[in-house]
C-alpha cells in the first residue's frame, strides 16, 4: 500500500455515495486541514478504511507492506489505515468538519451524527492476525538524496521529514535558513555548514485556498520561497510531490532560481498577486519553471531541496 490509497481504495459506508465523499474531500483539501485530519474523516465515511478491511477478512492473516507518505509514518494514517486499528472516533470527525466550518452533504451529516459501527480500536480481536511492515518512508528518501548530494560534492543538511504547516509560511522559514547557510551562520555539530550545500526536507504542507488560481502545495511553497528570498544570490530551489502530481495539476512541482523575480518582472508577472490568488501553477507555467515528470507510481511525500552555492 502506497500513498494515494485513501483516494483509490474507496467503498462508501452504507447510505453514502462516492459523490458525497468527493464533496467532503474537496472541501477538506481547500480548507488547509492536515492529512491526519482528512483521513480521520475519511475513515468514518468508509466501509473499508480505519481497520475495516482487516476486520472483514478476519480470521485470515493479513500482511501489509506499506510505503509511507505521511509525516510521522503512522500506520493508522497511511492510506487511512484499512488494516490497522483506528484510535479516532466519529466525534473527532465531526469536530474536524466544525473546525473548518465545512457543511457536509445531508447524508454525510446523518452518518456522522448516528455514529453507528465505530472503526476497530486497538486490541480489537478481529485485528489479531494483521501484521504491518513499513518498506519505504520519507526519511529513507531524504537519506538517499543526502547520499547523492555528497557524491556531487555538496554538503547536505536534513531539516526534517515531518514538516507540516501552511506552504507559504513553511517557505518563509526555509528562506531564512537558506540565508543563514549562505552567510555561514547555520551551525550544525559545532560548525557552520560548508558551501556548496543543499538543504533537504520532507513532510506535507497544506494550502488554505482563498483564490481562484491553479496550483499545488509544492508550487505554492516555491513561489512563496522565491518571494521571501527576493533574488538572493546563489540560492536555487525545487519542491515536488514524490508521486509526480502536485495537487491536481500536471506538474510534480516547480523550481526557482536567483533570477526568478527578475524574469517575472520582464514578463510583466506580479508574483505576489499570483500567490494571493493561489495561482502558483500559472506563475511557473509562464516562467517555464514547472517540473513535469509524469506519475512516478510511488509516494513518499513531498521533497524539497534548496541549493546554496558559494558566491
Amino acid at each position: 500500500m502506497s500513498g494515494g490509497a485513501s483516494a483509490l481504495l474507496a467503498l462508501p459506508a452504507p447510505g453514502l455515495t462516492l459523490d458525497d465523499k468527493r464533496a467532503v474531500t474537496r472541501d477538506l483539501l481547500r480548507s488547509g486541514a492536515t492529512i491526519h485530519e482528512m483521513n480521520c474523516v475519511r475513515k468514518h465515511l468508509s466501509a473499508i478504511k480505519g481497520g475495516r478491511l482487516a476486520a472483514a477478512a478476519a480470521p485470515a492473516e493479513i500482511v501489509t507492506l506499506a510505503i509511507s507518505d505521511v509525516p510521522g509514518d503512522d500506520p493508522a494514517v497511511i492510506g487511512s489505515g484499512p488494516t490497522v486499528a483506528d484510535p479516532t472516533s466519529f466525534a473527532d470527525a465531526r469536530a474536524i468538519l466544525a473546525k473548518y466550518a465545512i457543511a457536509p452533504p445531508p447524508a454525510i451529516a446523518a452518518v456522522l451524527a448516528a455514529a453507528r459501527d465505530e472503526t476497530p480500536k486497538p486490541g480489537d480481536p478481529r485485528l489479531a492476525h494483521a501484521r504491518y511492515q513499513l518498506v519505504a518512508t520519507p526519511e529513507l528518501a531524504l537519506e538517499a538524496a543526502a547520499d547523492a548530494a555528497r557524491a556531487l560534492g555538496l554538503t547536505p543538511s536534513l531539516l526534517s521529514d515531518h514538516i507540516e504547516g501552511e506552504a507559504r509560511e513553511v517557505a518563509k522559514l526555509h528562506a531564512a535558513i537558506a540565508r543563514q547557510v549562505a552567510a555561514g551562520k547555520f551551525i550544525v555539530g559545532g560548525g557552520a555548514v560548508s558551501l556548496p550545500a543543499v538543504i533537504l526536507s520532507g513532510g506535507e504542507t497544506t494550502v488554505t485556498v482563498r483564490g481562484g488560481g491553479r496550483g499545488g502545495r509544492n508550487a505554492e511553497f516555491v513561489l512563496a520561497l522565491a518571494l521571501a528570498l527576493d533574488g538572493a544570490a546563489g540560492i536555487h530551489a525545487i519542491a515536488c510531490d514524490s508521486d509526480g502530481i502536485d495537487g491536481t495539476e500536471d506538474n510534480a512541482g516547480a523550481r526557482a532560481s536567483p533570477d526568478t523575480i527578475a524574469r517575472a518582472a520582464r514578463l510583466g508577472l506580479d508574483l505576489k498577486a499570483y500567490l494571493a490568488d493561489n495561482n502558483a501553477w500559472g506563475a511557473f507555467n509562464a516562467l517555464g519553471d514547472l517540473v513535469i515528470t509524469g506519475p512516478t507510481f510511488t509516494n513518499v511525500n513531498d521533497f524539497r531541496a534548496i541549493l546554496v552555492e558559494a558566491t
